[in-house]
């Protein structure tokens, strides 16, 4: 009896030792019997993982995390062992976050164009990216950081309602129905207004009109013109323009020549003249200064004066004449 007993103690303790290695290696999620393949991450951060999360794919389990350890350059890297049928999706990409409300995480393996639009994330995957043995990976805030972000905003709604609480009084109440109440006259106002001058926009629009009908006459006469000028090309009148232009180009060109003669000879004259007006200035200056009959005509009074009564004599003996012509002239008839 005795033996009994403790063939049936021995037997629990293995059943014992074998419950707790079997839930050991289900909570370690151990896989007996498989080759998992290996597949190493780094990140800059890796949140609040631990060892023996949940690896999904495409919303699947497909694997756990093995080992996170720092490495250098202030990376971590995550080791993680996936099931052997898996395989990774193209340009893969590790994302870590919080997988329910209790703190538990997982770390999730897709396509970087499945990443979410989110400037940290993809910043954090473009640093972990280059080596292509390693996947890069990034985290996500947990629902802590999140909570703490929206206690910020809304302590900053808060200020923000205070303030216009603050500017907001009844007497801001009342100039703002005074302001609406000078809204609605300057808008009865403006009715009033366009009423009256209704007939003024109706007399504007004639005029718009007229110019619309103006505007498309001056149209019709455009196309005309463009067809006598087309015309005018086929019929050769533009050929003979432009032989007309060449002549006349060729008749400006002599002219040019003409001119050119023309100012060869104004530029010798040119020199001629000023050799006259050198001569000249040197006559005036003579002149002037009393040299000469001319100088001494011009300068010297006593010869005007003498002039002068030479002519008042000369009067005097022509007036004499007129009035005693016997005295002067003897006729005699033989």
């Amino acid at each position: 009896m005795r033996r009994t007993n403790d063939f049936v103690v021995g037997l629990v303790t293995l059943a014992g030792a074998a419950v707790i290695v079997g839930a050991t290696l289900w909570v370690q999620q151990a896989a007996l019997g498989q080759r998992e393949s290996g597949v190493t991450a780094r990140f800059r951060d890796v949140g609040n993982v631990q060892v023996g999360n949940a690896v999904v794919i495409r919303g699947v389990r497909a694997g756990r995390v093995k080992r996170i350890e720092l490495a250098d350059g202030g990376w971590v890297e995550m080791q993680m062992l996936l099931d052997p049928a898996v395989e990774l999706p193209h340009d893969p990409a590790v994302l870590v976050s919080a997988s329910s409300l209790f703190g538990e995480w997982q770390a999730t393996v897709m396509s970087k164009s499945g990443l979410p639009p989110n400037p940290d994330v993809q910043q954090q995957i473009a640093e972990a990216s280059g080596d292509r043995h390693v996947l890069p990976g990034a985290s996500l805030p947990d629902i802590a950081q999140l909570t703490g972000v929206a206690a910020r905003i809304a302590d900053d709604v808060a200020s923000v309602a205070e303030r216009v609480q603050v500017a907001f009084t009844d007497s801001a109440a009342r100039e703002l129905r005074r302001s609406i109440g000078n809204v609605e006259r300057v808008t009865s106002d403006l009715a009033v207004a366009v009423g009256r001058h209704s007939n003024n926009l109706d007399g504007v629009l004639v005029d718009v009109r007229a110019g619309t009908r103006s505007l498309n006459a001056a149209a019709a006469s455009l196309r005309r013109t463009t067809a006598r000028v087309d015309s005018s090309t086929s019929a050769g009148e533009i050929t003979r323009m432009v032989a007309d232009a060449g002549e006349a180009t060729a008749q400006l060109r002599a002219a040019a020549v003409v001119l050119r003669a023309v100012a060869d000879s104004l530029s010798a004259s040119q020199g001629t003249l000023q050799r006259v007006l050198v001569r000249t200035d040197s006559v005036m200056v003579k002149v002037n200064a009393g040299q000469g009959s001319l100088g001494q005509l011009v300068t010297n009074p006593s010869l005007y004066h003498n002039g002068d009564s030479l002519v008042a004599e000369l009067r005097d003996l022509v007036a004499d004449i007129r009035a005693h012509p016997k005295k002067y002239v003897n006729v005699r008839i033989f």
